[in-house]
């Protein structure tokens, strides 16, 4: 399988991937969950080159994760605002942040998550909807859709 395939594969972790699943674009997810709205401050904030920044935010536009607001008409500017569908990544950049403090910080970590209700730093964690409890791998365990068992057991075949 290439990376071309992913977004055909029944798994959605792997669509999800093929969607978001490169160090540039989840940087600039990164850094509009840290606010930063502008082109010329997603360029200077990740370091990215200007070409492959509007590569990236193209395609997070198509993809209805972003959209493009004018904030400027002359001459013609627009901002960048995450979509209902770019803000449900949130879990998804905080799980990054928890696993980097864990295992890659060498000193105080970079960035506090600060619950805005109580005033409280906070670790955010995984909980049952239903129980309450809060979840770890060793808590789960994954079951596969009849459709997605048959895609892996296909691709044990080719070889």
């Amino acid at each position: 399988m290439s990376r071309s395939d992913l977004h055909s594969q029944t798994c959605t972790i792997a669509r999800a991937v093929a969607q978001v699943g490169d160090e540039w674009t989840l940087m600039i997810v990164r850094e509009m969950f840290l606010c930063t709205r502008r082109f010329d401050d997603f360029l200077r904030l990740t370091g990215m080159s200007s070409h492959l920044l509007s590569l990236r935010l193209k395609k997070l536009e198509a993809q209805g994760l972003i959209r493009r607001e004018p904030y400027s008409e002359r001459p013609p500017r627009h901002e960048y605002c995450l979509t209902e569908k770019g803000r449900d990544l949130w879990t998804v950049i905080i799980a990054l942040k928890q696993w980097g403090d864990s295992w890659l910080s060498t000193q105080d970590t970079p960035v506090q998550i600060v619950h805005k209700t109580c005033g409280q730093v906070t670790k955010p964690q995984m909980t049952c909807p239903d129980c309450g409890e809060p979840i770890e791998a060793h808590d789960a365990e994954a079951r596969l859709s009849q459709s997605f068992e048959l895609e892996r057991q296909a691709a044990r075949r080719v070889p």
